[in-house]
């Protein structure tokens, strides 16, 4: 499995976390996964998955003009499933990167 595949498993609970820490935009997301890390990170790949977690529910959208009169932007807040759904990542994560960590604790 490459590292690209491995990605798109945890994007979303990624993407969820971001916004869940304060509504946001696409753009300025991808810059928040690049500050932690995730630099092969691209538009390409994040705005699908946004779509997608908006029509699931986890996410609503919102424009916004720019002070600067710019084009609108589109912000992303967390619903309440989206909150839900965050914090069950979460747990999975936690449960999950352990396990791991034990695993590879004990290979040598």
């Amino acid at each position: 499995m490459s590292s690209s595949q491995m990605l798109k498993g945890i994007l979303e609970g990624c993407l969820l976390s971001i916004i869940g820490k304060g509504e946001t935009y696409g753009y300025e997301m991808i810059e928040k996964l690049d500050g932690y890390g995730f630099t092969m990170v691209s538009e390409g790949s994040i705005y699908p998955l946004l779509l997608r977690m908006k029509k699931e529910g986890l996410v609503v959208t919102s424009q916004k003009s720019l002070p600067s009169g710019g084009p609108k932007r589109k912000y992303y807040s967390l619903t309440c499933q989206g909150k839900e759904e965050l914090a069950a990542f979460k747990k999975r994560w936690i449960e999950m990167s352990g396990s791991v960590e034990k695993l590879l604790e004990e290979e040598g």
